[in-house]
């Protein structure tokens, strides 16, 4: 009998190796046990230790990876059964080629449940885990969250909320393993038990409010809702106190619904944008304008984005870079160029030593305008009507930080910084007047560059994007000479 312990639950890279070496040295599935290492104590025979000094020949790489998307979800699941179910099924592969496509088979059929089971715990993670707000060690916010996953997914699901809270602290924290990001790197533990639960916060309470508010009598049904949304996930659900009132009352509020007088139609853009706000005082700050800018309600993006997006950087920065509109994660940080389009410019700034923190960073569109496509929210390009609606807060930012040069980043900024719709390609590169002061480069958007496909055209203009920051970077220090 040969041992083979595994560093973790979810090794999923440990055993595509043992497995390519066991094959390679002909043991058949029974004669193999499988455990991680808290548990190797309880199988008795003689370890196996896979050779991994060399790599494994593409042969063995193959035969590791033969069970295709199968593996990684299939070796999450919690089952004791799981490493040894994958190998057997490896090796019966080699004499059945076509193993996988007999549904009836029943490993084959046992493999596809674990499966099952491990995508749906995975999506009941990104859809259930809830935030609490705490301080940590040093005073700094920090938020925590406790769930119950039924299987080892929490290494494979924490980079989504990587993506989905990068400008955050936090900790998830489940009874098998658990995972931290400090704003800079992932970091994966062992278990903990729940955090004490205290009082609901600010964060808890919008939970709350916004399942409130989306909650429609019209359309309950109650078994529907408990099970897309299980009962065992409402203790760590913030929002599910409201439930069984919003249940009861439902009958009620629909007969009401029923009789009320309809709605007034929306105001539309066209109509919002008589109202312009130069009536009021010019804010003096910048932190003033922001405050404005949180309340504005002046086009329907307002209504659907989670917050305004107001400009980040210094008051009296030189450079300023206007993009189009937020995007999804901007849309939940509250801050300019924090998801992919902001990494790509981060990187290229730092090549042409542009430092972010000096530079003014803003949108034309301070909403995020998006459309929804099953649980995912897709940017939607902001039309002329909302850009000039917003404009009034991008001259209001380009008041109080009086910068030398602005950075155009597509043809979006250029209709909010110009009044007028200029393609990018007749001016781009080119240093020209602004007024007030202001002279203007226009460029192309960095999300523009990840949209690519052919690698050689992102490659040459990914350079020419650098070249427009050069020209910016090279002009602005010969004006500060």
């Amino acid at each position: 009998m040969w041992r083979i312990a595994l560093a973790n639950e979810s090794d999923i890279d440990g055993w595509r190796r043992a497995a390519a070496g066991l094959l390679r040295a002909g043991v058949p599935p029974s004669e193999t046990g499988w455990a991680t290492s808290a548990r190797a104590d309880d199988l008795f025979g003689q370890n196996f230790e896979v050779e991994t000094r060399d790599s494994p020949t593409e042969a063995d790489a193959a035969l590791a990876d033969s069970l295709g998307e199968l593996t990684p979800k299939l070796l999450l699941h919690a089952s004791p059964d799981r490493f040894a179910l994958a190998y057997r099924l490896l090796w019966r592969l080699r004499g059945e080629p076509h193993l996988l496509s007999i549904a009836s088979d029943r490993d084959v059929a046992r493999a596809h449940a674990y499966v099952k089971e491990v995508r749906r715990d995975l999506h009941k993670m990104t859809a259930f885990v809830r935030f609490r707000a705490t301080r940590g060690e040093h005073g700094e916010e920090t938020y925590v969250a406790w769930f119950e996953p039924a299987n080892h997914i929490v290494a494979a699901v924490a980079p989504f909320f990587v993506r989905r809270f990068a400008a955050m602290r936090w900790s998830i924290l489940t009874p098998r393993a658990s995972a931290h990001w400090d704003r800079a790197k992932l970091t994966l533990g062992p278990g903990g038990s729940p955090p004490q639960a205290g009082d609901k916060d600010d964060h808890q309470n919008m939970w709350s409010l916004y399942y409130a508010a989306t909650f429609n009598p019209a359309r309950l049904n109650v078994s529907a809702m408990q099970k897309h949304m299980p009962k065992k996930y409402w203790k760590n659900m913030p929002e599910t106190e409201a439930i069984a009132p919003m249940v009861r009352a439902a009958q009620t509020r629909v007969a009401d619904m029923m009789i009320a007088k309809p709605h007034p139609a929306r105001p539309s853009v066209v109509a919002l944008r008589d109202e312009e706000p130069v009536a009021k005082p010019q804010a003096a700050s910048l932190v003033g304008l922001a405050e404005r800018e949180r309340a504005c309600a002046r086009c329907p993006l307002h209504a659907f984005a989670t917050q305004t997006v107001p400009g980040e950087g210094p008051a009296d920065a030189a450079l300023m870079m206007v993009g189009e509109q937020p995007g999804d994660q901007e849309d939940l940080a509250g801050r300019p160029f924090v998801g992919p389009a902001g990494k790509v410019l981060d990187a290229a700034l730092e090549r042409v030593s542009l430092d972010r923190s000096r530079i003014f960073l803003t949108n034309a569109v301070k909403h995020f305008k998006f459309e929804p496509r099953g649980k995912r929210r897709i940017h939607k390009k902001p039309n002329t009507g909302e850009i000039d609606v917003c404009r009034w807060w991008l001259d209001e930012e380009r008041r109080l930080v009086r910068p030398r040069l602005i950075v155009a980043l597509g043809a979006t900024a250029l209709r909010g910084l110009t009044g007028k719709t200029i393609p990018v390609s007749s001016i781009r590169g080119a240093i020209t007047p602004l007024g007030e002061g202001s002279s203007m480069l226009a460029t192309v958007h960095p999300s523009y560059l990840l949209r690519i496909e052919d690698e050689t055209e992102k490659r040459e203009q990914w350079r020419a994007f650098l070249r427009d920051l050069t020209t910016a970077r090279e002009w602005l220090e010969r004006q500060a000479a």
